[in-house]
């Protein structure tokens, strides 16, 4: 009898504590420890170019291009992104170049619920450009450029994460690395 009033009393205290009703919690992300940011200088001759890039950052020469010695991959280790740059002499062929690029961008317009353009320029470098930043949950690379002196020297250059696109949750590493880009513009010369 005793065993079957404690079975009673706990039964009853099981309902009668659960007053509050269930609601599941939405999903989460996981938080991203953003690093400090420090620069140094990519200032390597015979490059055509040089520019401030982050320390935490790896530069290599694009193995794949090894007949294009300018092409290289700056990857962002701790985010799991390249931002890759490619170069090109221009012989009178600068709105081939540019052509192309607007190429790499349209092709994004299927997953993209947006594309800014903005201009670059940087008159006492002669740095000129124009940048694509390319919203959308989906979009494989959230921005794209290209810098040139309008004369002789043209560079691309495209961000991409190694993983499957979900750009609302990266959208804080996308901003971070955006600022980094914004201030590789800004240190941006060519080598005369």
């Amino acid at each position: 009898m005793s065993k079957k009033l404690c079975l009673l009393c706990v039964i009853i205290a099981l309902i009668t504590g659960c007053d509050n009703t269930y609601f599941p919690k939405p999903r989460g992300y996981f938080r991203i420890d953003l690093p400090s940011k420090k620069y140094r200088l990519f200032d390597s001759i015979p490059f055509p170019y040089m520019f401030s890039y982050p320390e935490y950052t790896m530069i290599e020469p694009d193995k794949e291009r090894a007949d294009e010695p300018f092409w290289i991959n700056i990857h962002y280790l701790p985010f799991d992104a390249t931002l890759y740059l490619s170069y090109k002499k221009v012989k009178n062929n600068l709105n081939v170049y540019i052509d192309d690029a607007h190429t790499f961008v349209t092709k994004h317009i299927p997953k993209a619920t947006g594309i800014n353009e903005n201009v670059y320029m940087n008159e006492p470098e002669r740095v000129f450009g124009l940048i694509y930043n390319i919203e959308g949950a989906d979009v494989a690379s959230p921005m794209q450029f290209y810098l040139t002196d309008s004369t002789t020297h043209y560079v691309r250059g495209s961000l991409y994460f190694n993983n499957i696109p979900n750009n609302d949750s990266l959208a804080p590493v996308i901003e971070f690395i955006k600022q980094d880009i914004y201030y590789m513009f800004e240190t941006f010369k060519w080598r005369k």
